[in-house]
């Protein structure tokens, strides 16, 4: 029967059990995703949504309580200086628990636990890059510093640049009427 059992004990002591979960936790807020058994997902997402919950909000009273669980200075720091600010506007599931099969030793149901809001590709609320559209000429001319030039040289140069002018506006139309 399982009549008040409220969370899986994992097989573990409860002291065994406050130490794996405080570790996993700690290296959840490190690495932003970790790999483990769907059990032990499950058990550590209800144990620090809670935690990340307490970290919106940055106080004295919280840091210490979070720490409480953690006894990691490390991790706190991490989650209330990158992780909270980017969880603010979310109001709960703050972790995703995705299965990724079956461990070849004992074929224990793996999963992979992630904070949703470190994840680009999943993530929708991600804002998308701009792809900016670059022409192959560019509209600026480039000035080089020059020299002194003989003559002979000076009415050289200036010719292929009033030619220029004319390859520019050629090109521009064809480009104006290709769109």
């Amino acid at each position: 029967m399982r009549h008040g059992k409220k969370f899986n004990h994992l097989g573990r002591t409860a002291s065994h059990r406050k130490a794996l979960l405080s570790n996993m936790a700690c290296s959840l807020i490190e690495h932003k995703r970790i790999n483990t058994t769907v059990a032990k997902a499950k058990a550590l997402r209800v144990y620090v949504e809670p935690l990340l919950t307490k970290a919106k909000e940055d106080t004295t009273h919280n840091r210490r309580t979070v720490f409480s669980y953690l006894q990691s200075k490390e991790a706190v720091t991490e989650l209330f200086r990158t992780v909270a600010p980017k969880i603010a506007e979310r109001n709960g599931g703050y972790t995703r628990i995705i299965k990724t099969g079956f461990r070849p030793g004992d074929a224990a149901d793996t999963a992979m636990i992630e904070l949703v809001d470190f994840n680009e590709l999943y993530n929708p609320n991600a804002e998308e890059k701009k792809a900016t559209r670059r022409s192959r000429r560019t509209t600026a001319k480039k000035v080089e510093p020059v020299a002194e030039i003989p003559a002979k040289e000076k009415a050289k140069a200036e010719e292929p640049a009033a030619e220029a002018p004319k390859a520019e506006a050629a090109d521009t139309a064809e480009e104006k009427t290709e769109e």
